[in-house]
């Protein structure tokens, strides 16, 4: 049977389809009407960001401590600049003080029914997705957060050492892998969830081995942060969240063969999305090809920090146009366009990350 390019893509925020987001919310006793009155003070400011199209605001008529917020968006990237940015985030603090936790859900929109879709008041660039992506049931997400320069090798050091968490959070949901990279003072973090992705990180961040490898870095973090203090914790990792906009796999096992390894692309000052929808390009482009050493790819971004999560059969300098996105020295003057400090013709810039730790939970665990 052929695997179409389709099937390989298991996630994409560049196809243009309509995004739905559910963000589920259980609040502290008697906050309710706090929560209230600032979700009315910033949807003024919601109804006004580019790519917005609709948003409601429910509360669950059994329990009055669940709400819940529905939002409509044009596109995946248009959500995504207004979620990650600073803005944002001062926006939803007064909302996250009433919150005793909070689910996000995205959805790409496939389909609609009834008399309330009037297509006719879309936005023009608003579409549906077409086909539904298949994938094997994991989420992916990366923390990012950078260490005072001259403390980098204590740093890596703490960040090896650790043992463990246990990887089973629940019935549903399971920690899958986690991969840990360093490129100058800056340390990236991936994580493969099976399952619920915030019940696993909040399952990680509940475990005395992990709180103890927090603890002692805390000295060392650029960005202040006290771990003790809720809502400092919850704007770092805030903060720190560098989300998956696009992953493509080929269709087999893995294999021993198989090396994994992240590559930092500095982007220009808002050049950040353009380079990540770049490199989603060039990874399709490499997957038609059955012989690509690439056999996975993950592109995450935040605002102008793009990190690409490879895969790779051999090493690395055996195929470095496909390994490195770049296919041709027309696609290199394009890369070399949207990055910082570039080399010359050919040489576009980026950056192998050193890499700290990867660990992989028992298949059965």
């Amino acid at each position: 049977m052929t695997t179409t390019l389709s099937e390989r893509v298991s996630q994409s925020a560049f196809d243009g389809s309509m995004l739905r987001v559910v963000l589920l919310m259980d609040l502290h006793e008697g906050t309710q009407q706090r929560f209230f009155e600032a979700y009315e003070k910033l949807r003024n400011d919601i109804a006004s960001v580019p790519g917005h199209i609709s948003d409601q605001l429910c509360q669950s008529f059994e329990d009055p401590s669940q709400w819940l917020i529905t939002s409509e968006w044009e596109s995946a990237p248009q959500y995504l600049a207004w979620v990650n940015s600073e803005h944002h985030a001062e926006q939803v603090r007064p909302l996250g003080a009433c919150a005793r936790s909070m689910r996000p859900l995205k959805f790409t929109v496939l389909r609609e029914t009834g008399r309330g879709y009037d297509q006719a008041s879309r936005p023009s660039t608003a579409r549906l997705q077409a086909t539904p992506r298949l994938g094997a049931g994991i989420v992916r997400h990366a923390l990012t957060f950078t260490v005072k320069p001259g403390s980098e090798k204590d740093v890596a050091a703490i960040l090896s050492s650790y043992a463990s968490p246990t990887a089973r959070v629940d019935d549903h949901t399971r920690l899958c892998r986690t991969s840990l990279f360093m490129h100058g003072n800056r340390v990236v973090r991936t994580v493969e969830v099976q399952g619920d992705l915030m019940a696993a990180l909040r399952h990680v961040s509940e475990q005395p081995e992990v709180r103890a490898v927090e603890e002692a870095i805390n000295p060392y973090l650029e960005q202040d942060r006290d771990l003790g203090d809720p809502e400092s914790a919850r704007m770092f990792f805030m903060r720190a969240a560098v989300p998956a906009v696009h992953h493509i796999a080929a269709p087999e096992p893995e294999s021993a063969e198989v090396q994994r390894h992240a590559v930092f692309y500095p982007a220009k000052p808002g050049c950040g999305q353009a380079l990540a929808r770049f490199l989603a390009r060039q990874d399709e482009t490499a997957a038609r090809r059955s012989k690509s050493p690439v056999r996975s790819s993950s592109i995450f971004q935040r605002d102008d920090i793009v990190v690409r999560l490879i895969d790779v059969r051999g090493p690395l300098e055996a195929d470095p146009e496909t390994v490195y996105g770049i296919s041709g020295p027309r696609k290199a003057a394009v890369l070399d366009r949207l990055t910082v400090a570039p080399g010359g013709r050919g040489r576009a810039a980026h950056h192998t990350m050193n890499l700290i730790t990867d660990r992989r939970a028992p298949a059965q665990s």
